[in-house]
């Protein structure tokens, strides 16, 4: 039987980096940023439980109708969007 050739293993070195890293923002978000992040998510959820609470009372609520799950599911969005810059 034949015996199979033996290769020899290159030498592998990896390759200096061509790219310099970007300029990184270092350093933890404002606590203005973080209230503004928890407010509107809170204000969404405010918003809904007035609507299901208190909307036969409120003539202005009531008349928006199913509008008001935009507008809370809206405020809680962005509330949720606004944590993905939060460091």
């Amino acid at each position: 039987m034949p015996k199979s050739k033996v290769r020899k293993k290159k030498d592998y070195t990896v390759a200096p980096a061509t790219r310099t890293p970007g300029s990184v923002k270092a350093g933890p978000s404002s606590t203005l940023y973080v209230s503004v992040m928890l407010g509107l998510m809170l204000v969404g959820l405010l918003w809904l439980l007035v609507y299901y609470l208190a909307a036969e009372n409120l003539p202005w609520m009531d008349a928006l109708g199913a509008w008001n799950f935009l507008i809370g599911f809206g405020f809680m969005v962005v509330g949720l969007v606004m944590t993905m810059r939060w460091r």
